[in-house]
Protein backbone atom coordinates (compact mmCIF):
# COMPACT_ATOMS: atom_id res chain seq x y z
CA UNK A 1 0.00 0.00 0.00
CA UNK A 2 3.00 2.37 0.00
CA UNK A 3 2.54 4.45 3.51
CA UNK A 4 4.37 5.84 6.48
CA UNK A 5 4.26 4.90 9.81
CA UNK A 6 5.20 6.87 13.06
CA UNK A 7 8.15 5.68 14.67
CA UNK A 8 8.93 8.38 17.13
CA UNK A 9 8.59 11.94 18.21
CA UNK A 10 10.52 15.10 19.74
CA UNK A 11 10.30 18.66 20.56
CA UNK A 12 11.75 21.31 22.01
CA UNK A 13 10.84 24.62 23.43
CA UNK A 14 12.17 27.56 24.31
CA UNK A 15 13.24 28.67 27.84
CA UNK A 16 11.08 31.85 28.64
CA UNK A 17 7.13 31.73 29.27
CA UNK A 18 5.04 34.69 27.83
CA UNK A 19 1.78 34.91 29.09
CA UNK A 20 -1.37 36.77 28.83
CA UNK A 21 -0.52 38.99 31.74
CA UNK A 22 2.74 40.10 30.39
CA UNK A 23 0.76 41.06 27.18
CA UNK A 24 -1.68 43.53 28.96
CA UNK A 25 1.73 45.32 29.77
CA UNK A 26 2.57 45.66 26.45
CA UNK A 27 -0.65 46.52 24.40
CA UNK A 28 -4.37 46.99 25.44
CA UNK A 29 -5.85 43.71 26.27
CA UNK A 30 -6.76 41.55 29.21
CA UNK A 31 -6.44 37.58 29.86
CA UNK A 32 -10.14 36.90 29.98
CA UNK A 33 -9.94 38.44 26.52
CA UNK A 34 -7.69 36.72 25.49
CA UNK A 35 -8.67 33.14 26.77
CA UNK A 36 -12.57 33.20 25.78
CA UNK A 37 -11.67 34.15 21.68
CA UNK A 38 -8.29 32.48 22.02
CA UNK A 39 -8.29 30.07 24.59
CA UNK A 40 -4.44 30.38 24.77
CA UNK A 41 -2.94 31.23 28.45
CA UNK A 42 0.64 31.00 28.02
CA UNK A 43 3.12 30.54 25.01
CA UNK A 44 6.66 30.02 24.78
CA UNK A 45 9.29 33.00 23.58
CA UNK A 46 13.21 32.50 22.41
CA UNK A 47 15.48 34.70 23.78
CA UNK A 48 18.24 36.45 21.59
CA UNK A 49 20.83 33.86 22.93
CA UNK A 50 17.98 31.24 21.58
CA UNK A 51 17.92 30.28 17.51
CA UNK A 52 15.65 27.73 15.20
CA UNK A 53 18.13 25.61 14.99
CA UNK A 54 19.11 25.03 18.28
CA UNK A 55 15.16 24.07 18.67
CA UNK A 56 15.46 21.93 15.54
CA UNK A 57 18.77 20.08 16.58
CA UNK A 58 17.28 19.45 20.36
CA UNK A 59 13.91 18.08 18.56
CA UNK A 60 15.64 15.79 16.20
CA UNK A 61 17.95 14.34 18.70
CA UNK A 62 15.30 13.43 21.02
CA UNK A 63 13.05 11.85 18.40
CA UNK A 64 16.40 9.97 16.66
CA UNK A 65 17.30 8.79 20.02
CA UNK A 66 13.67 7.23 20.90
CA UNK A 67 13.32 6.06 18.05
CA UNK A 68 16.83 3.53 18.02
CA UNK A 69 17.49 4.90 14.37
CA UNK A 70 21.21 6.06 13.27
CA UNK A 71 21.70 8.97 11.41
CA UNK A 72 22.49 6.83 8.78
CA UNK A 73 19.62 5.24 7.96
CA UNK A 74 17.58 8.67 7.36
CA UNK A 75 17.13 9.16 3.98
CA UNK A 76 15.08 12.34 3.13
CA UNK A 77 14.77 15.37 6.13
CA UNK A 78 12.17 17.89 5.51
CA UNK A 79 11.66 20.92 7.74
CA UNK A 80 8.04 22.45 7.82
CA UNK A 81 9.14 26.36 8.43
CA UNK A 82 8.97 29.64 7.22
CA UNK A 83 11.19 31.17 10.12
CA UNK A 84 14.33 29.81 9.84
CA UNK A 85 17.52 31.49 10.87
CA UNK A 86 18.62 31.47 7.00
CA UNK A 87 16.65 31.99 3.52
CA UNK A 88 19.80 29.59 2.73
CA UNK A 89 20.75 27.65 3.44
CA UNK A 90 17.64 25.42 4.65
CA UNK A 91 17.25 24.17 7.95
CA UNK A 92 17.40 20.88 6.84
CA UNK A 93 20.41 21.42 5.18
CA UNK A 94 21.98 22.38 8.56
CA UNK A 95 20.62 19.56 10.27
CA UNK A 96 22.48 17.70 7.70
CA UNK A 97 25.48 18.84 8.61
CA UNK A 98 25.00 18.89 12.85
CA UNK A 99 23.61 15.36 12.96
CA UNK A 100 25.35 13.60 10.50
CA UNK A 101 22.96 12.64 7.98
CA UNK A 102 24.72 11.29 4.82
CA UNK A 103 25.21 13.45 1.70
CA UNK A 104 22.70 11.89 -0.36
CA UNK A 105 20.12 12.45 1.73
CA UNK A 106 17.11 15.06 0.38
CA UNK A 107 17.00 17.91 2.74
CA UNK A 108 15.32 21.10 2.11
CA UNK A 109 12.71 23.12 3.99
CA UNK A 110 9.32 23.01 2.78
CA UNK A 111 6.54 26.68 3.52
CA UNK A 112 2.88 26.18 3.27
CA UNK A 113 2.91 27.83 6.76
CA UNK A 114 0.69 26.18 9.28
CA UNK A 115 -0.64 23.39 6.72
CA UNK A 116 3.57 22.52 6.14
CA UNK A 117 3.99 19.71 8.82
CA UNK A 118 1.00 17.99 7.23
CA UNK A 119 2.52 18.84 3.59
CA UNK A 120 5.84 17.53 4.85
CA UNK A 121 4.59 14.12 5.38
CA UNK A 122 2.73 13.74 2.16
CA UNK A 123 6.23 14.57 0.38
CA UNK A 124 8.16 12.48 2.71
CA UNK A 125 5.38 9.64 1.55
CA UNK A 126 6.63 9.92 -2.09
CA UNK A 127 9.73 10.92 -1.83
CA UNK A 128 10.85 8.00 0.79
CA UNK A 129 9.21 5.33 -1.94
CA UNK A 130 12.42 6.12 -4.02
CA UNK A 131 15.01 6.58 -1.45
CA UNK A 132 17.16 3.79 -0.66
CA UNK A 133 17.13 4.82 2.81
CA UNK A 134 13.19 4.63 4.26
CA UNK A 135 13.19 6.41 7.08
CA UNK A 136 12.47 9.65 7.31
CA UNK A 137 13.40 12.94 10.16
CA UNK A 138 10.34 15.79 9.60
CA UNK A 139 9.73 18.74 11.30
CA UNK A 140 8.14 21.36 11.94
CA UNK A 141 9.15 24.14 13.94
CA UNK A 142 8.71 28.16 13.88
CA UNK A 143 10.35 31.15 15.82
CA UNK A 144 6.89 33.10 15.25
CA UNK A 145 8.43 35.98 17.65
CA UNK A 146 10.70 37.55 15.45
CA UNK A 147 8.05 38.28 12.78
CA UNK A 148 5.08 39.28 15.22
CA UNK A 149 4.60 42.92 15.94
CA UNK A 150 4.21 43.24 19.81
CA UNK A 151 2.36 46.42 19.11
CA UNK A 152 -0.72 44.62 17.16
CA UNK A 153 -2.78 43.02 20.18
CA UNK A 154 -4.66 41.21 17.73
CA UNK A 155 -1.95 38.77 16.52
CA UNK A 156 0.72 39.45 19.02
CA UNK A 157 -1.44 37.42 21.41
CA UNK A 158 -1.83 33.93 19.42
CA UNK A 159 1.59 33.26 18.74
CA UNK A 160 5.02 31.08 19.94
CA UNK A 161 7.74 29.47 19.23
CA UNK A 162 9.06 26.13 18.95
CA UNK A 163 9.85 23.20 16.99
CA UNK A 164 9.11 18.85 17.15
CA UNK A 165 9.99 16.32 14.86
CA UNK A 166 9.22 13.55 13.93
CA UNK A 167 10.78 9.87 12.16
CA UNK A 168 8.86 7.92 10.10
CA UNK A 169 9.15 4.96 8.44
CA UNK A 170 8.26 3.97 4.28
CA UNK A 171 7.35 0.65 3.59
CA UNK A 172 4.99 -1.25 0.67
CA UNK A 173 3.51 -3.07 3.53
CA UNK A 174 2.34 0.17 5.37
CA UNK A 175 -1.23 2.01 4.99
CA UNK A 176 -0.75 5.22 3.19
CA UNK A 177 -1.43 8.44 4.88
CA UNK A 178 -4.33 9.25 2.44
CA UNK A 179 -3.09 12.81 2.58
CA UNK A 180 -4.93 15.36 1.67
CA UNK A 181 -4.32 18.81 0.96
CA UNK A 182 -5.55 22.21 -0.71
CA UNK A 183 -4.58 25.55 -1.46
CA UNK A 184 -6.70 28.82 -1.99
CA UNK A 185 -4.42 31.46 -3.05
CA UNK A 186 -4.85 34.76 -0.67
CA UNK A 187 -1.80 37.60 -0.49
CA UNK A 188 -4.15 40.05 1.53
CA UNK A 189 -5.86 37.81 4.86
CA UNK A 190 -2.85 36.63 5.75
CA UNK A 191 0.46 37.29 5.05
CA UNK A 192 3.93 37.74 6.19
CA UNK A 193 5.98 40.55 3.93
CA UNK A 194 8.92 39.66 2.36
CA UNK A 195 12.35 40.63 3.07
CA UNK A 196 12.24 43.14 -0.35
CA UNK A 197 9.07 44.89 0.59
CA UNK A 198 8.74 48.60 2.33
CA UNK A 199 7.00 46.73 5.21
CA UNK A 200 7.73 45.43 8.12
CA UNK A 201 8.25 41.55 8.10
CA UNK A 202 5.31 40.87 10.50
CA UNK A 203 2.33 38.87 10.34
CA UNK A 204 -0.23 40.05 9.09
CA UNK A 205 -4.00 38.66 9.86
CA UNK A 206 -7.59 39.41 9.16
CA UNK A 207 -9.15 37.73 11.89
CA UNK A 208 -12.56 36.96 10.42
CA UNK A 209 -12.30 36.13 6.87
CA UNK A 210 -9.39 33.82 8.38
CA UNK A 211 -11.67 32.13 11.18
CA UNK A 212 -14.30 32.15 8.40
CA UNK A 213 -11.63 30.17 5.95
CA UNK A 214 -11.03 27.34 8.33
CA UNK A 215 -14.45 26.44 9.70
CA UNK A 216 -15.14 25.72 6.26
CA UNK A 217 -12.39 23.72 4.86
CA UNK A 218 -11.48 22.22 7.88
CA UNK A 219 -14.38 19.79 8.67
CA UNK A 220 -14.37 19.21 4.89
CA UNK A 221 -10.36 18.32 4.71
CA UNK A 222 -11.20 15.61 7.54
CA UNK A 223 -14.73 14.17 5.97
CA UNK A 224 -12.34 13.61 2.91
CA UNK A 225 -9.41 11.89 4.90
CA UNK A 226 -11.67 9.66 5.94
CA UNK A 227 -13.69 8.88 2.93
CA UNK A 228 -10.42 8.18 1.04
CA UNK A 229 -9.13 5.89 3.88
CA UNK A 230 -12.94 4.11 3.82
CA UNK A 231 -13.03 4.78 7.40
CA UNK A 232 -15.47 6.63 9.65
CA UNK A 233 -14.46 9.08 12.97
CA UNK A 234 -15.52 5.84 14.94
CA UNK A 235 -11.88 3.81 13.63
CA UNK A 236 -9.57 7.42 14.61
CA UNK A 237 -8.21 7.64 17.63
CA UNK A 238 -6.72 10.73 17.90
CA UNK A 239 -7.50 13.90 15.88
CA UNK A 240 -4.54 16.27 16.15
CA UNK A 241 -5.52 20.06 15.18
CA UNK A 242 -3.15 22.61 14.52
CA UNK A 243 -3.61 24.47 17.71
CA UNK A 244 -4.79 28.04 15.82
CA UNK A 245 -7.83 29.24 17.69
CA UNK A 246 -9.90 26.92 20.12
CA UNK A 247 -12.97 28.15 18.64
CA UNK A 248 -11.94 26.76 15.82
CA UNK A 249 -11.25 23.69 16.55
CA UNK A 250 -13.99 23.76 19.10
CA UNK A 251 -16.70 24.29 15.80
CA UNK A 252 -14.94 21.65 13.77
CA UNK A 253 -15.64 18.87 16.18
CA UNK A 254 -19.39 20.04 16.65
CA UNK A 255 -19.07 20.08 12.85
CA UNK A 256 -18.64 16.14 12.67
CA UNK A 257 -19.28 15.26 15.92
CA UNK A 258 -16.33 13.97 17.17
CA UNK A 259 -15.80 13.35 21.36
CA UNK A 260 -14.00 15.77 23.12
CA UNK A 261 -11.60 13.09 24.32
CA UNK A 262 -10.53 12.26 20.60
CA UNK A 263 -9.36 15.75 20.68
CA UNK A 264 -6.96 17.03 23.15
CA UNK A 265 -5.06 19.97 22.55
CA UNK A 266 -2.31 22.03 23.57
CA UNK A 267 -3.31 25.67 22.80
CA UNK A 268 -3.07 26.68 26.08
CA UNK A 269 0.34 27.13 27.00
CA UNK A 270 1.52 26.76 23.05
CA UNK A 271 -0.17 29.49 21.31
CA UNK A 272 -0.31 29.32 17.75
CA UNK A 273 3.00 27.93 16.64
CA UNK A 274 1.97 27.59 12.81
CA UNK A 275 4.22 24.75 11.26
CA UNK A 276 5.59 23.15 14.55
CA UNK A 277 1.89 22.82 16.11
CA UNK A 278 0.47 19.65 15.35
CA UNK A 279 3.84 17.68 15.74
CA UNK A 280 4.48 19.38 19.16
CA UNK A 281 1.00 18.01 19.62
CA UNK A 282 1.83 14.66 18.56
CA UNK A 283 4.60 14.63 20.31
CA UNK A 284 2.70 15.33 23.50
CA UNK A 285 0.38 12.73 22.87
CA UNK A 286 3.21 10.20 22.35
CA UNK A 287 5.30 10.90 25.22
CA UNK A 288 2.08 11.19 27.47
CA UNK A 289 1.30 7.61 26.17
CA UNK A 290 -2.12 8.49 24.87
CA UNK A 291 -1.11 7.66 21.56
CA UNK A 292 -0.26 4.13 21.80
CA UNK A 293 1.22 1.48 19.13
CA UNK A 294 -0.94 1.14 16.29
CA UNK A 295 -3.58 3.61 17.25
CA UNK A 296 -4.40 6.20 14.45
CA UNK A 297 -3.76 10.01 14.53
CA UNK A 298 -5.80 12.70 12.10
CA UNK A 299 -3.67 15.45 11.57
CA UNK A 300 -5.12 18.56 9.88
CA UNK A 301 -3.55 21.77 9.14
CA UNK A 302 -4.85 24.99 8.02
CA UNK A 303 -3.23 28.61 7.65
CA UNK A 304 -1.55 31.73 5.37
CA UNK A 305 -1.48 30.14 1.36
CA UNK A 306 -4.08 29.97 2.10
CA UNK A 307 -3.80 26.08 2.41
CA UNK A 308 -5.09 22.95 4.37
CA UNK A 309 -4.31 19.81 4.76
CA UNK A 310 -5.19 16.19 6.46
CA UNK A 311 -3.49 12.69 6.71
CA UNK A 312 -3.61 9.73 8.59
CA UNK A 313 -0.93 8.71 10.81
CA UNK A 314 -0.26 5.32 12.02
CA UNK A 315 1.91 4.81 15.31
CA UNK A 316 4.12 1.73 14.32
Amino acid sequence: MNGLKLVSTGSAMPERVLTNEDLTKMVETNDEWITTRTGIHTRHICSQEESHTQLCLAASRQALARSGIAPEEIGVCLVATFTGDHLNPATACVLQKELGLPEDTVCFDLNAACSGFVYALHTAQCLLSAAPRKFGLILGAEVLSRVTDYTDRSTCVLFGDGAAAAVVEWNAEYPSIHAVLGCRGNTEVLYTPGVNTSSPSYIHMEGQPVFRFAVETVPRCISQVLEQAGLTAEDVDHFVFHQANQRIIDLAMRKLHLPSEKCTGNIAHTGNTSAASVPLLLDELVSTGALCSGQRALCVGFGAGLTWGGALLQLK
